[in-house]
């Protein structure tokens, strides 16, 4: 699988927008953009990317939640590439609702869906088993201190996250994360516990 961050350089406010391909963008392979941010020139980045012949050029559109920094590209994606979009929480431009533990192949590997309300009530997580690759939006998996405030089903996905093997962070802002993963999720999980959970 190939991961193409398309907002790198972007001098425009928006959260990383990932493009998914496959390996050797295979005519069953699921073109996919996780989170699609604000930066107009993502759109004429995807046109001149070979993203397999005979296929459309983006089949999925998955947003990790609503916020505008995440969405508000959506309808100039969909005018332009007509993708299914998904979310969690149904709001203007889906056409799919996410569940938790739902799989859903991208790209040419399966994910999973992992429900982490806290930054939002709708958020998600995107992992993949092949590649041990999570996709974390904005949902924080480095939490550093003792004294946030946490719902029960927050700790509850953060438990599930901490049970998947995983290599590889990809935030809604930032760089990915690639060392000591599971430290740093095991760490999280101890911080998230001795808070005050709501």
């Amino acid at each position: 699988m190939k991961i193409i961050n398309l907002t790198n350089d972007s001098n425009t406010y928006t959260s990383n927008v990932y493009f998914l391909l496959g390996d050797w963008k295979g005519i069953d392979d699921v073109n996919t953009l996780i989170d699609v941010g604000r930066d107009p020139s993502v759109l004429e980045k995807i046109k001149h990317l070979d993203t397999g012949v005979g296929k459309p050029k983006v089949d999925k559109v998955i947003l990790t939640h609503g916020h505008y920094d995440h969405a508000s590209l959506l309808p100039a994606i969909k005018e332009e590439f007509h993708p299914r979009a998904y979310s969690f929480h149904p709001f203007n431009g889906m056409s799919h609702l996410l569940r938790d533990g739902q799989t859903m192949k991208l790209a040419d590997r399966w994910f999973e869906v992992i429900h982490t309300p806290g930054h939002t009530s709708d958020s998600i997580c995107l992992y993949c088993p092949q590649e041990g690759a999570i996709f974390s939006g904005d949902t924080s998996l480095i939490i550093s201190t003792t004294d946030g405030s946490y719902h029960q089903d927050f700790v509850s996905a953060l438990e599930k996250i901490a049970r998947r093997n995983i290599n590889a962070i990809y935030p809604g802002h930032g760089d990915p994360i690639t060392r000591n993963i599971k430290h740093l999720i095991y760490m999280s999980l101890d911080n998230v516990r001795k808070s005050k959970i709501i």
